[in-house]
């Protein structure tokens, strides 16, 4: 009996080894499948095909995903990039900031008041580009509510370098503008027929004014004049030592007045969703355009013909001042925007993998492909809102300047991280925006170590890998968004939960 009891329980013994074994070779074999997937990179050197037009039951996923997202993604514990003081793993790279307990603070006070009647009209001629037009614009609403003026809608820059004929009502919401801001300042269509052709006061405002300059030079101005005409609206208006309620009205002037014209919005969020059916983006402000490298004097990666090409294009515009540029020299001091060669060299000595999103938010980049395919070879979902959109969707907007740098900005503020390679007024009125909304991760590049870094690459005394990654991870560490007690202009105004 004890012999038949001892066979029974060594087979029961066996039946379970074998079943504990064949369970973990089925986990073996799906953990293998899952974590190393063919490594075949597809290519992707032609640009992405979208169709011109979709109907409702098609799938932008199934439509425009290249191939290799449509696999099983690699598990985030599996991907991993070793940082300088310990392992930075891949959800981190899209993980947002802390806010900090900071929240847009933007109401009047209790004792804020409607505006009194109006002493005279204020006529703004904006200047810039769309993101330079809309920070004078913030800065002339708070100029109309500080002397009191009836604001007439600004009138466009249609002089500037893009030569764009937009008008107020092409790029932004004018309805919407007028409406949102009524107890703040009165603002008009047009300015009244009788006083169309009379005599005004043109004033070119002086930069960085605060409240005593307005107070006492400008409104003085009613005494002679019914109509004062500011020539110019960018940085007119001083970033500190204004009161709050000044502040707060920038601050709804430009995220809660400044909507952009119903058309816009419509094609943006279109964007947005076609971007998002890849998963997570970043939206990258590539600065390498003819206007920007002409404009900076920069000219690494470009040919000595690209080089003197822009350098008469900047001897050939006369509202820029400095025509001698030391190109070497700006570069070394970081005034320089990236290349798209050293942009895919950040991105991944940050950890980016190669099947991340891109979202390129520029205009036409100088050379072309010339110049994007250092890039695209790390980084080929490459996309721009001319891939994601047909021409037939684009065709209202083409042409115009500031309403394509429109949807740039759109795209770019609701991405999942937001890189500029150039700090300039897109980067800064992007960047603010998304701290505005919730502290959304921007990472600002350091151009002046980064390119020192890059240097070293090109004459051979670094090599791309663990070393070259701590140390740029090291150097941005707290550089994945400012905080905010170094606000820019306009987000000054965040307050403590």
């Amino acid at each position: 009996m004890q012999k038949k009891r001892w066979a029974a329980f060594s087979a029961l013994r066996k039946v379970l080894t074998c079943a504990i074994c064949s369970i973990a070779l089925v986990a073996l074999f799906s953990v293998h499948v899952l974590v190393f997937p063919s490594s075949k990179v597809h290519d992707f050197s032609d640009p992405f095909k979208l169709p011109t037009k979709l109907n409702a039951e098609q799938s932008w996923t199934l439509e425009i995903a290249p191939p290799h997202l449509l696999k099983a993604p690699l598990p985030s514990s599996s991907r991993k990039l070793e940082g300088s003081s310990g392992i930075l793993e891949t959800d981190k790279l899209w993980k947002r900031p802390s806010n900090r307990d900071f929240v847009p603070c933007v109401e009047p006070n209790p004792k804020y008041t409607s505006p009194t009647e109006s002493r005279g009209y204020l006529l703004v001629h904006t200047n810039g580009g769309l993101n330079q037009m809309r920070a004078g614009i913030c800065d002339m609403v708070a100029v109309a509510r500080i002397i009191n003026a009836t604001l007439v809608i600004p009138e466009l820059d249609k002089r500037s370098f893009w030569n764009d004929s937009s008008n107020f009502s092409d790029v932004f919401d004018e309805d919407h503008f007028i409406n949102a801001l009524a107890n703040d300042v009165k603002i008009i269509k047009n300015l009244p027929k009788e006083l169309a052709t009379g005599i005004r006061a043109v004033k070119h405002f002086r930069s960085w004014s605060g409240m005593d300059y307005y107070q006492d030079e400008i409104a003085g101005l009613w005494e002679e004049y019914e109509v004062i005409r500011a020539a110019k609206s960018d940085s007119r208006l001083a970033n500190n030592n204004l009161p709050l309620d000044i502040q707060k009205l920038r601050c709804r002037a430009c995220y809660e007045a400044l909507r952009f014209a119903p058309q816009i919005e419509a094609m943006g969020k279109l964007l947005v969703d076609r971007m998002r059916s890849f998963g997570p983006y970043i939206a990258l402000h590539l600065r390498f355009e003819e206007d920007m490298l002409a404009f900076s004097g920069c000219t690494q990666d470009l040919s000595p013909d690209e080089a003197e090409e822009l350098r008469i294009i900047r001897e050939n515009t006369p509202y820029w001042k400095e025509k001698e540029i030391d190109s070497t020299e700006q570069r070394s001091k970081g005034y320089c925007p990236l290349t798209p060669k050293e942009v895919g060299i950040f991105l991944t000595s940050l950890g980016y993998p190669l099947n991340t999103p891109i979202y390129l938010a520029a205009g036409k980049i100088y050379g072309g492909e010339s110049h994007m395919a250092a890039l695209r070879s790390r980084y080929p979902i490459l996309l721009s809102k001319e891939t994601l959109a047909s021409a037939e969707e684009l065709e209202p907007f083409t042409n115009h300047a500031s309403q394509m740098a429109a949807l740039d900005y759109i795209v770019s503020v609701e991405s999942d991280v937001f890189i500029p390679s150039y700090s300039g007024n897109m980067a800064r009125a992007v960047e603010g925006h998304r701290r505005f909304l919730g502290h959304r991760k921007t990472i600002s590049p350091d151009r002046k170590s980064l390119v020192r870094l890059i240097d070293k690459l090109e004459q051979g005394t670094l090599k791309e890998g663990k070393n070259l990654s701590n140390r740029v991870i090291e150097m941005h560490r707290k550089r994945y968004d400012i905080s905010p007690q170094k606000t820019l202009k306009f987000h000054e105004n965040a307050k403590p939960n």
